[in-house]
């Protein structure tokens, strides 16, 4: 039995493990686990930059991965608590942008500034408690690469934006985004796609 499934066996040790890494209420990774521990356990590609002032809020139980010469910005927050944070390469995360796992972007994707995307909602079904205490409703999230996302939209839990799609500023992505395509709006509808055949991005009625 190897490390990780005794701690999880032994609810003593598991809740002492958990305040060591993090306080109770302030989820964030000690200092100890930031300076020493992750920069063992999580990847960092060649050449990839994450700014001085962003929050990099990473635990060592998910995966935080950052492919090379991507760029996360000042004024961002990146937390994978709830799930794998996996950046591929060329990635970049726009100033003020929020990520919480589990989210995937794929090689040459990008945010704008001030884009939130999750792979979790806070559960509610049970309406006679608070929804913090309730289990998180967990749906992995994906852009795949080389799409973009406009400043200030936000994409929710469990949605995937396809291959080369573009979604326009301020929008809120609430369904899945064909590849080659154009979204727009709250809620965010597809107006256009790209025709291969044609090579022109067409309007979609």
């Amino acid at each position: 039995m190897g490390i990780t499934e005794k701690i999880k066996k032994n609810p003593e040790l598991k809740k002492f493990v958990l305040w060591a890494i993090a306080p109770k209420r302030n989820p964030r990774p000690r200092w100890w686990v930031r300076w020493f521990l992750n920069p063992l356990k999580h990847k960092k590609g060649k050449g990839a930059v994450i700014r001085r002032r962003s929050r990099i809020d990473v635990f060592p139980w998910n995966r935080f991965e950052i492919g090379t010469l991507t760029t996360i910005e000042d004024f961002c927050t990146v937390n994978n608590g709830s799930g794998d944070v996996i950046l591929g390469d060329r990635v970049r995360v726009g100033i003020g942008s929020v990520i919480i796992g589990p989210v995937t972007m794929g090689n040459g994707s990008g945010l704008g500034q001030h884009v939130f995307v999750a792979g979790f909602n806070h559960g509610y079904a049970d309406g006679s408690k608070n929804s913090s205490q309730q289990p998180l409703d967990i749906r992995p999230t994906i852009i795949e690469e080389e799409a973009h996302i406009g400043a200030n939209s936000v994409v929710v839990a469990g949605i995937r934006i396809g291959k080369r799609s573009q979604v326009g500023a301020g929008s809120v992505v609430t369904r899945d985004v064909p590849p080659y395509s154009v979204a727009v709006g709250n809620p965010a509808r597809v107006i256009k796609q790209y025709n291969h055949e044609t090579g022109s991005w067409e309007k979609v009625n």
